[in-house]
């Protein structure tokens, strides 16, 4: 697995961390003697070696993750808190300060999964069941997905008409602003549509 956009401080840090804490905090699994973490991503088991500052995953015949998704799996072993999701869902807007980040190179790029789906409502949904996706009472379809044990997302999608386009949205379990950094939420929200973005119907 490409892990060039993770600095090695990351992993570093990793390797100086108590496993029985990170196991904790992170619901992941340790084994003593490959010296790897294992946790659950997005349904598929994900290994991290951090004395080797390389990340793997079990073949689940589906096309990898975004370097993002890894980015952000380093930062859950090393921040998640022992709190559980609380399905209470809030906007990049209203993490402290993501009014003034999320924009400009910052934008989540929603558009990957509205270039994709368009108006074709039936599409978005059987693409969300494929990815595991919990429907919501929300929008004209809505799904949220666990990404890791402690890290619930949820996206919501309006179909367009002749005076707006079609429209997405990313939603947050507010328990994730208490523990991740603004850039770390962005490379979450990356991740995550350019997941959906991609994966076929």
């Amino acid at each position: 697995m490409m892990t060039e956009l993770i600095d090695k401080t990351y992993f570093q840090e990793l390797a100086r961390q108590d496993p029985l804490d990170v196991c904790r905090r992170a619901l992941s699994e340790y084994d003593d003697t490959d010296r790897c973490y294992a946790v659950t991503v997005w349904g598929k088991q994900c290994n991290i070696y951090p004395d080797q500052a390389r990340i793997t995953y079990v073949a689940d015949g589906r096309a990898p993750f975004h370097p993002y998704l890894d980015l952000f799996i380093i930062h859950y072993l090393l921040r998640a808190k022992e709190i559980e999701p609380v399905q209470e869902w809030i906007s990049e807007k209203d993490i402290p300060g993501g009014a003034t980040f999320f924009r400009g190179p910052h934008d989540i790029p929603t558009n990957l999964i509205t270039d994709r789906f368009g108006n074709d409502i039936d599409s978005f949904n059987n693409v969300c069941e494929q990815l595991m996706g919990t429907p919501l009472e929300l929008a004209d379809a809505a799904f949220a997905f666990t990404i890791a044990p402690r890290v619930s997302v949820a996206i919501l999608y309006w179909a367009g008409d002749d005076e707006f386009p079609a429209e997405s949205r990313l939603l947050y379990d507010r328990t994730l602003a208490e523990q991740f950094a603004l850039d770390v939420m962005y490379a979450l929200a990356v991740g995550i549509c350019e997941r959906v973005g991609r994966t076929s119907a």
